[in-house]
């Protein structure tokens, strides 16, 4: 499974706001063995985001839209999601029970509190109010950290693809000393790499058998110079 995550906030792209969300949600997708192929940061302007919405489910096995829930004026993502469906925003009963037995009358909120693309699937929010919603393939979570995540788990079966294993050498060398020994690892395994500088230089291994993985990692043990002591992650399941 392909995935894209879209977040959208005006605060996220002037840097008032950490894009929390986005980090939260890789790293989630990735555990499930899903592959995040772009993220994305949107304004609150209902074109830009149908736009992006659209040209994404288009290209993606499913799209992650979080941010811009709710009853103010720059609360746009649901309005902009039907539209990138050519669909109308409508009253949605399901919402409206769940508020309720939670004690919200419609007294207590603003009537587009309930208003979803029509014919979605809606996401109850445990922990707040506004609601998710679920169209064709895209799914609408909320921007605030702890809603986003109580939604997302609520959902997270629903994303599913092959897992990875993951090994992590730390060598002692510059980086563009490394390149061939890269090029070679590529060609003798089937595994994906990654070289992250710093004080030391970061090499990430990564395959969908654990065996390849390791072997792999132990080639470039064996052809590098180590930081301290051969200090090696020796692997995670991801």
């Amino acid at each position: 499974m392909n995935a894209a995550i879209v977040t959208v906030g005006d605060e996220l792209l002037v840097g008032d706001t950490e894009n929390t969300n986005a980090t939260w949600l890789c790293g989630r997708l990735t555990a499930r063995g899903v592959t995040v192929r772009r993220v994305t940061v949107v304004p609150d302007e209902v074109a830009e985001i149908a736009r992006v919405v659209n040209e994404y489910h288009a290209e993606y096995d499913t799209v992650i839209v979080t941010g811009g829930l709710g009853p103010t004026h720059d609360d746009v993502t649901m309005e902009a999601v039907a539209a990138a469906f050519g669909r109308d925003l409508a009253a949605n009963e399901q919402a409206a029970e769940w508020l309720a037995e939670r004690g919200y009358s419609a007294d207590n909120l603003t009537a587009e509190t309930t208003h979803l693309p029509a014919d979605c699937r809606p996401l109850a929010n445990e922990t707040g109010v506004a609601p998710g919603a679920v169209v064709e393939s895209v799914y609408v979570l909320p921007g605030v950290p702890t809603e986003m995540k109580s939604m997302f788990e609520s959902i997270a079966d629903e994303f599913e693809g092959t897992p990875t294993h993951t090994v992590t050498v730390d060598v002692d060398e510059p980086e563009s000393a490394l390149l061939d020994r890269f090029a070679a690892l590529q060609e003798s395994f089937d595994v994906s790499v990654g070289s992250y500088p710093g004080e030391s230089v970061r090499v990430k291994i990564t395959a969908t058998i654990p065996e390849e993985a390791e072997r792999a990692a132990e080639w470039v043990r064996e052809r590098s110079e180590l930081v301290g002591a051969d200090r090696v992650d020796r692997g995670e399941e991801r």
